[in-house]
């Protein structure tokens, strides 16, 4: 039974999403901070975290940003701000998906459920059951894990996903369409932008190696680069 951490400082939110979670046969770990929810998170490991963006003290930003130090967790954000800004940074900080408030819990739920099928390895077949490899890069679909060389680049599961994508393809331009049908299986009304945001992630994270294993063509999509 996957375990989900619910943050956020509002309690009927919070009981909302854990009554929704728990009849879908979750099992809930609730937060009304983000001190609080990083203990949580050390003593009750989730599985997932939705987590509240706007909260005071230590708000869902900088929780998030302390979990990306040691963990790939996915992670759902909430916010009562529906801009375009506000998503893509949190995007941009590693959240796996977005939902503004007011949203459908059943909605939620969804979203859930296809990051965790992503998480349990649930690849198509032409990547399922190998490794893939092209120059330096390493891909683990069965474990879900990344190596440039022999140094492991954590990603989370959107990130994953695109760069799956791309090397089930190496050298043949994917739209930003077709990267969306290869990172959000069930679950694919995002912007670009969005898919923007996951791929200058990635190649940040390849960077720091000294590496960047992705190729932009203006206007059409990406490509795997040589590696």
């Amino acid at each position: 039974m996957p375990t989900i951490l619910i943050v956020d400082d509002d309690a009927h939110i919070r009981d909302v999403i854990d009554f929704a979670l728990q009849k879908a046969g979750f099992a809930t770990v609730n937060a009304e901070n983000g001190e609080q929810a990083l203990a949580r998170f050390q003593s009750h490991p989730p599985d997932l975290v939705v987590l509240d963006i706007v909260m005071p003290e230590l708000d869902g930003t900088e929780v998030c940003k302390a979990l990306r130090r040691f963990s790939s967790v996915p992670i759902v954000f909430l916010s009562s701000r529906d801009d375009e800004v506000d998503r893509i940074l949190g995007l941009e900080l590693g959240g796996d998906d977005y939902v503004t408030k007011p949203f459908s819990p059943r909605e939620l739920v969804a979203r859930i459920k296809a990051i965790l099928r992503r998480g349990r390895g649930d690849a198509p077949e032409a990547t399922a059951g190998h490794r893939l490899e092209h120059g330096r890069l390493r891909l683990d679909p069965d474990r879900y894990t990344a190596f440039w060389q022999e140094q492991e680049v954590v990603l989370t599961l959107t990130e994953f996903g695109i760069l799956r994508t791309l090397l089930a393809h190496p050298g043949r331009v994917c739209s930003r369409e077709q990267l969306m049908d290869g990172s959000y299986q069930d679950y694919r009304v995002v912007s670009d932008r969005t898919i923007d945001s996951h791929v200058r992630r990635v190649r940040a994270k390849f960077r720091v190696l000294g590496a960047d294993p992705i190729d932009t063509l203006h206007g059409i999509g990406y490509r795997l680069g040589p590696c």
